[in-house]
């Protein structure tokens, strides 16, 4: 073959594989299926991402780097938006809910009741479901930045304090009642109130790479 078809034959190949990588759809996006089961104590960042991670391989999706969306305060605090990588993020059912950070916390997201579903598929219980889970644990303002409200990072399960909740049905009450991300602050850090006030312990989980 001569270095002329080598090159052509080299070029369409990279741009076969390119192509392929970049139709990548599978999962990169989640609300948990299931929380701490122990309130808003999650075992601050790293439990909440090992609980991502857990959900992500039984899902066949174990391979990436899954970060909990979640912010912490005080010293060394981080925000929700910085440690989710830079996109774009797919649901289970392939459906692309953001391009990006920026696209993310933006009007321009598809997250709904319909795309913003579990690792497995199943959609999340929302507002006129019994019972009601829609409030999703963020600890975050409406553009991903850390709140005052984060359940002592995510290290509390106590019938005090609060985190900053998102709807991912995207109604109900609240300041911001179709935020995904900030609706209100929940009323206590406990699983009890967490159920009681319309949640459940759940969060987002997103693949960072």
């Amino acid at each position: 073959m001569s270095i002329k078809k080598t090159t052509l034959a080299l070029a369409g190949a990279l741009l076969i594989a390119g192509t392929a990588s970049a139709q990548d759809t599978s999962l990169s996006f989640f609300i948990t299926s299931k929380g701490s089961g122990d309130g808003a104590n999650l075992g601050g960042l790293a439990g909440a991402d090992m609980i991502c991670k857990s959900l992500a391989t039984a899902a066949g999706q174990g391979d990436k780097d899954w970060k909990a969306y979640l912010s912490t305060n005080g010293m060394g605090g981080v925000n929700a938006r910085d440690r989710i990588g830079s996109g774009p993020w797919y649901n289970a059912n392939g459906v692309m809910v953001a391009m990006n950070v920026d696209d993310l916390h933006s009007d321009n997201n598809k997250l709904s009741k319909e795309n913003s579903i579990d690792e497995m598929g199943n959609m999340i219980n929302g507002r006129g479901d019994s019972p009601n889970q829609h409030d999703i644990l963020t600890g975050s303002d409406l553009m991903g930045m850390a709140s005052e409200n984060t359940c002592s990072n995510w290290t509390s399960n106590a019938e005090d304090g609060s985190a900053n909740v998102g709807h991912h049905d995207r109604a109900g009450g609240g300041a911001n009642p179709t935020s995904w991300n900030f609706a209100h602050p929940s009323r206590g850090c406990s699983q009890q109130n967490l159920i009681a006030t319309g949640g459940n312990g759940y969060f987002y989980c997103f693949a960072a790479n």
